[in-house]
């Protein structure tokens, strides 16, 4: 995929995002929309995945430990012909395939069930010492929130990764700088974050996390990376793509009404509405 490919696909997913939160009621549009462009960087461009095998034990694997930003994950993953588009308006409801959170025994394509915040850094370092334990050269890539950093459990799995060099992990920090109560500056303070990964033992890159050119070179640099972890501080704006949400912690945890959903998808260029 081109870049032109790249961002009518990250449009498209946007207006993914909007209905199925709309008809679902619930979730989280804030944090999935900041995350767009990463997830879809990893899945078109740089992870080796199979959606016709999705437990290819050569694939590499991909931790969301922001996993309120499901739905954006779910589109990706519908899109790639996971699972049947129709699941997306079901999320959310009971005995759907698609949770609010991802859960690795319902839904094709999940390497983690996550949610609970802090974890998924943790669950990512078992998989990266797996592949090194069975010299396997399979990447793993995990995607963390910066409110997320508030949790003890990223910094000590932060220097688990680092004591056992793991080379084969790349963390991407989603840094929209706002979490559900406000800036993540006024409610417990992780910053400055490049010199506190760096002091941490990782290598760190810091780039425009809406940029499909930065995003891809950081993603492939990291791969030539050797001795030490990687972490990329994508730099985001919180409900990207839509104008009313973007830069707002209330739509952090706030769905759209219809009226609401429909101005947005109108926003990003969906005159008659998403379809499948």
């Amino acid at each position: 995929m081109d870049n032109d490919e790249l961002k009518e696909t990250a449009r498209l997913v946007r207006g993914d995002v909007i209905e199925m939160l709309a008809r679902a009621g619930s979730g989280h549009p804030g944090g999935s929309l900041s995350a767009v462009e990463i997830i879809v960087t990893l899945y078109y461009k740089v992870m080796h995945h199979n959606p016709h095998n999705p437990h290819d034990d050569n694939r590499d694997r991909f931790i969301l430990s922001k996993g309120h930003a499901a739905p954006t994950l779910y589109s990706i993953l519908s899109r790639l012909g996971y699972f049947d588009r129709t699941h997306l308006w079901s999320l959310r409801k009971c005995g759907s395939l698609l949770q609010g959170h991802p859960y690795t025994f319902d839904t094709p394509g999940i390497d983690a069930s996550t949610g609970s915040l802090g974890q998924g850094l943790s669950f990512a370092n078992g998989c990266a010492l797996s592949a090194k334990l069975d010299k396997r050269s399979y990447r793993i890539y995990c995607v963390i929130g910066d409110g997320e950093t508030n949790e003890g459990q990223i910094w000590e799995a932060a220097m688990t990764s680092a004591r056992y060099r793991l080379d084969n992990l790349c963390t991407v920090l989603d840094f929209n700088e706002l979490q559900i109560d406000g800036r993540i500056q006024d409610i417990k303070n992780p910053l400055p974050f490049r010199e506190k990964w760096e002091a941490f033992g990782w290598n760190v890159f810091e780039i425009d996390g809406h940029s499909f050119e930065e995003l891809n070179q950081a993603l492939e640099q990291a791969k030539e990376i050797k001795g030490r972890p990687s972490i990329i501080i994508a730099h985001t704006v919180k409900g990207k793509g839509v104008s009313f949400m973007e830069g707002k912690p209330e739509w952090h945890g706030t769905p759209p009404t219809r009226e609401e959903a429909d101005i947005a998808l109108r926003e990003l260029g969906f005159v008659d509405g998403v379809t499948l």
